[in-house]
């Protein structure tokens, strides 16, 4: 594992969360929430930031729902 005194708690956080949906994604392992396997890495990393937000990790927003005219 990396140095993490000179990361904050939160960074290291999402940090691990990352490296374990990328494993589990490597491995065939990774399910979306509708059971289906994971065959994006664009999905991926969505679902590892999202399961880092919900942990208490640093990471970018959500994108908001993108709205029509």
């Amino acid at each position: 594992m990396a140095n993490t005194s000179t990361k904050s708690r939160s960074e290291a956080i999402t940090e691990r969360k990352m490296k374990k949906v990328m494993h589990e994604f490597k491995e065939g392992e990774l399910k979306s929430s509708s059971g289906d396997k994971v065959r994006s890495r664009k999905q991926a990393i969505a679902i590892g930031l999202s399961e880092a937000r919900q942990a208490g990790g640093k990471a970018p927003p959500a994108p908001k729902e993108r709205q029509r005219h």
